[in-house]
């Protein structure tokens, strides 16, 4: 038989895990709540209204929103924007490199054209296009200040489309001037004068060093401006041009049913805007490489990654 003193001392406890000393207790956030409940409440209440208020005429929607002249004005809008846009941002990009540039006549030249367009509104612009006739019925091409060669007359050289894309791409040119200006001002100095001090060509650090820093402050404010285009196109309307808009104004003022085609007109620059907010995020997220060191997961790679999270759980 053995006694107490000669049995072995018992082992000392294990120390408590920190997560069983420490209890974890979620903060609170009641406000937060409350304000997550008041906005479920409104949300409901608005698609409610949505679906039982007969006035939306949800059947004439329907009816209208593939109708082949719907079509057809859709395809002109986004006619209008690609070309408001193009024409706008290759215009704004020759104003950009006049402004920063050391030759006083060019920067004033620009600043000047910033100025008048983006102190009248769009409106008149395309009006003064449109009625360019009254003030120059033909438009002469020879030697400045002498003779001319060729006359062409002024309504067959720029019929109201061309004079609609010329109104929103030099309205739109005067923004897109200042969107490329600042990006350009938005790259450190220091580092073209370290590609000069290389050795490297002008054109090289303009492709491969200030371009792509440059679009990193751009593509933000430039989407911005192209969907705003495609809202802008809706103006033509007083130029008479069968775009979205107009053409939602002459099928409601036949049938009466306003409300239902102007929902329609909603849909379908919602679209459209969705669209262009989807190239957006690929194109900043292409852009972002060089400054992140991971770039933001796109929506496939959220899912696939909750699906992930889903089978974890189970």
């Amino acid at each position: 038989m053995t006694s107490d003193l000669d049995a072995p001392p018992a082992p000392p406890p294990a120390p408590a895990r920190p997560e069983e000393r420490l209890k974890i207790v979620p903060a609170r956030r009641p406000l937060t709540w409350l304000a997550a409940a008041i906005v479920a409440v409104l949300v409901a209440m608005a698609g409610h209204a949505l679906v039982t208020n007969q006035a939306w005429d949800w059947s004439v929607v329907a009816d209208y929103v593939f109708a082949d002249a719907v079509l057809s004005s859709i395809v002109l809008t986004v006619e209008l924007t690609v070309f408001g846009v193009v024409s706008g941002f290759v215009l704004g990009t020759i104003l950009a490199l006049m402004r920063i540039s050391r030759n006083p006549l060019l920067r004033s030249a620009s600043w000047t054209y910033t100025w008048i367009f983006r102190s009248v509104p769009l409106i008149l612009q395309l009006l003064f296009w449109y009625n360019l006739a009254i003030l120059y019925n033909e438009l002469s091409f020879g030697i400045p200040f002498g003779p001319s060669f060729v006359s062409i007359d002024t309504m067959s050289l720029i019929p109201p489309f061309l004079a609609a894309g010329l109104g929103l791409g030099l309205h739109q040119a005067a923004y897109s001037g200042e969107i490329v200006r600042a990006g350009f001002l938005a790259v450190d100095q220091g580092q073209r004068e370290a590609a000069a001090a290389l050795g490297i060509p002008a054109g090289r650090q303009f492709r491969r060093i200030v371009l792509p820093q440059a679009m990193r402050s751009i593509v933000p404010n430039a989407a911005n401006e192209i969907i705003g285009m495609v809202k802008n196109t809706s103006q033509v309307y007083v130029m008479a041009l069968p775009e979205l808009f107009y053409q939602v104004q002459v099928i409601y003022s036949r049938n009466g049913r306003v409300i239902p085609l102007l929902l329609v007109a909603t849909a379908w620059y919602l679209l459209l805007t969705t669209l262009l907010s989807v190239a957006q995020f690929y194109v900043e997220r292409h852009y972002a490489k060089g400054a992140l060191r991971t770039v933001p997961p796109t929506p496939l790679q959220k899912a696939r990654a909750g699906l992930a999270k889903l089978k974890a759980a189970r």
